[in-house]
C-alpha cells in the first residue's frame, strides 16, 4: 500500500483507457474493439510490470533490510513467510486490475457499448491468474537470487511464456537433441499463452467454460508448485 508505483502504473494504465477513447474516434466505428485492445493488453503489461518488480523485491527488501529477523523471532515459520507475501501481492494485483478493468468498462460504457462493457470480465479474469503465475515465479527467484537477476528471470519467463506452443512447433522442426532441449523447455516454464484471449474479447467473444476452468486451474497448481518450490528454498537460505 506504501508502494508508490503501484498508484502511478494503475493511473497511467487509466490515462492510455482515456487515450484510447480518442483513438478510438479515428478508427471508423471500432471505437469498442480499440478500447478494448488497448485497455486489456496495457493492463496485462503494466500488471506485468508490478507483479515483476513488486514481487521480486517482497523477499529481498525483508533480508536487505534484516527485518527477517524480527519476523523470524515471533511464531512465523519462513513458509507461512514466502505464503504470506504471495498472497498479499496477489491480493493487490486483484485490486489493481479490478479497478483498471472498472476504468475499461466505463470507457466501453462512454462510447455506448454497454454489452462489451460486461463480455470482457471474463478476459480480465484470465490476466489475473496469468499475474498470478507470474508473482510466484517472481517470488520463486527472489527466494534465492538477487532482485535484478530475479526481474531478469521472470521477464524472460513472461516471454517465453507467451511463445510455448511456438517452441514446440519450432521442437517439431529441430534435431532430436534440440527437440528434447525446447520440449523440456515447453513443460517446464509456464504455457502462458492459455490465459490469451484480448483479441477474442474486443470481438464480444467471452471464453468457453471448459477453457476458463482449465485456465484457472493450471494457475493454481502451478501457482502450488512454484511456491511450494520457493517454501523448500527458503527455508534452507542461510541469512548470515
Amino acid at each position: 500500500m506504501r508502494d508508490r508505483v503501484l498508484y502511478n502504473l494503475v493511473l497511467f494504465v487509466l490515462i492510455i483507457i482515456a487515450c484510447a477513447i480518442l483513438l478510438g474516434d479515428l478508427t471508423d466505428g471500432h471505437e469498442a474493439r480499440t478500447i478494448v485492445n488497448i485497455g486489456l493488453n496495457a493492463m496485462l503489461m503494466f500488471g506485468a510490470f508490478i507483479a515483476i518488480f513488486v514481487g521480486v523485491a517482497l523477499v529481498s527488501k525483508e533480508i536487505e533490510k534484516r527485518t527477517v529477523f524480527a519476523i523470524f523471532a515471533k511464531p512465523i515459520g519462513r513458509g507461512e513467510f514466502i505464503v504470506g507475501k504471495y498472497l498479499g501481492l496477489c491480493l493487490t494485483l486483484a485490486v489493481n486490475v479490478s479497478v483498471m478493468g472498472l476504468g475499461v468498462s466505463l470507457a466501453l460504457i462512454y462510447v455506448g457499448n454497454t454489452g462489451l462493457a460486461g463480455t470482457i470480465w471474463p478476459s480480465i479474469l484470465l490476466i489475473f491468474f496469468e499475474l498470478t503465475i507470474l508473482t510466484a515465479v517472481a517470488t520463486l527467484f527472489s527466494s534465492f537470487s538477487s532482485p535484478a537477476l530475479s526481474a531478469l528471470l521472470t521477464f524472460f519467463v513472461f516471454v517465453i511464456g507467451h511463445f510455448s506452443t511456438s517452441l514446440r512447433d519450432l521442437a517439431a522442426l529441430s534435431s532430436q537433441s534440440a527437440r528434447y532441449f525446447f520440449e523440456a523447455i515447453y513443460f517446464v516454464l509456464p504455457n502462458l499463452s492459455h490465459f490469451t484471449f484480448v483479441t477474442n474479447a474486443s470481438h464480444g467473444d467471452m471464453p468457453p467454460a471448459s477453457m476458463l476452468g482449465g485456465a484457472i486451474l493450471y494457475a493454481i497448481v502451478f501457482d502450488a508448485i512454484l511456491i511450494a518450490a520457493a517454501m523448500i528454498i527458503f527455508s534452507r537460505r542461510n541469512f548470515k
